[in-house]
């Protein structure tokens, strides 16, 4: 099969790999649509220590099931289907309690770590075992299908703060996951949403989406515009979705006494967290790892338009030119959101 492989530091090859072999728990897939995740772009320098070449990079994927492991009996050749970017084992404390997004064995689809190394979809074929699979509506094109993976991480992150119908909320950065959370919040029946961003572009964008306010994150009045914007108190929710100091202290700062924030981004390891402000205005913090049975919900709110995802796609390319795009991705220089490869 042919599959775009990571073979040093910010070096990709379209090489020749035997097909894998499912196990007897697992489906082979045949891939039809992967989407470049920012984490594959942040990590393709080898700067996050989670993309440890030689790797299969890709977990926003859709496909068709190509062949069953012995013991898989809910699943059929020719089945359409998506499946969870986190391999979770099913059997551990925090599984079993329903918490797999924090299983004590994860692994993640086309990540490498020194702890594990598990090849992604950026190939025409991948193995993923049969649990974390989700059938794909008939209605749901394969590109759109490949969204189910960041628009389930933007719904687990909206559901960790418990919206109310009226809430006012802040999302601090609007790119791909920090729209869809735009939108999710819409969905929870958000009134106020107000995204903060330096890029133009994408504040326009976040108004078509569901933004009722969009606000350069430079301008010198910008937490008094806020609170003018959320009757003087400030946001009942803000969701940072950057996750570098700045944005952390700003998600902070905007929100109102009694307050909930999540923080969603993670680009940087650690921050100077204004520790004081989260106390005497006693704020609740929460944080939010990836996706916890949500998959079926971001499927549905694809295929009902809820959430659009159309409106994300920068370009569909065939996997052949991947490694172009992911240079054009991690130049930054174009305004592009989700590029979308495609086996040849």
């Amino acid at each position: 099969m042919k599959a775009l492989e990571l073979t040093d530091a910010s070096t990709f090859e379209l090489v020749d790999r035997a097909v894998p072999e499912p196990g007897p728990d697992d489906l082979l897939i045949a891939v039809k649509a992967c989407g470049i995740c920012g984490s594959d772009i942040h990590g393709m320098d080898g700067s996050s220590g989670r993309r440890i070449p030689p790797i299969i990079m890709g977990h926003e994927a859709s496909g068709v099931v190509a062949q069953c492991g012995a013991n898989v009996t809910a699943w059929g050749e020719g089945d359409r289907v998506t499946f969870d970017s986190t391999i979770y084992c099913g059997v551990c404390d925090y599984c079993r309690s329903g918490h797999v997004n924090l299983c004590e064995n994860r692994e993640v689809l086309g990540v490498s770590t020194p702890d594990f190394s598990r090849p992604g979809a950026f190939a025409e074929y991948v193995v993923v075992p049969a649990r974390i699979c989700h059938l794909v509506p008939d209605a749901v094109p394969f590109e759109e299908a490949a969204f189910a993976e960041p628009v389930s991480v933007a719904l687990h992150a909206v559901n960790r703060v418990d919206i109310q119908s009226g809430d006012c909320a802040v999302v601090v950065g609007a790119g791909l996951i920090g729209l869809l959370v735009i939108q999710a919040l819409n969905r929870e029946c958000c009134d106020n949403i107000i995204a903060v961003d330096l890029a133009d572009d994408r504040l326009e964008l976040a108004l078509e989406l569901g933004a009722s306010a969009a606000l350069r994150s430079d301008r010198e009045d910008l937490l008094d515009e806020i609170r003018r914007l959320t009757y003087g108190q400030g946001a009942d929710v803000v969701m940072e979705v950057v996750g570098i100091t700045p944005t952390v202290q700003l998600a902070i700062e905007a929100a109102r006494k009694g307050g909930r924030v999540c923080l969603v981004g993670n680009l940087a390891p650690s921050v100077d967290f204004p520790l004081q402000s989260v106390v005497t205005r006693e704020l609740d913090v929460v944080g939010s790892c990836a996706i916890n049975g949500e998959y079926p919900e971001a499927l549905e709110a694809i295929a009902a338009g809820e959430i659009n995802v159309k409106a994300l796609t920068s370009r569909i390319a065939p996997l052949s030119e991947g490694a172009s795009w992911f240079e054009r991705l991690h130049g930054g220089e174009e305004s592009l959101l989700k590029v979308i490869l495609q086996p040849d």
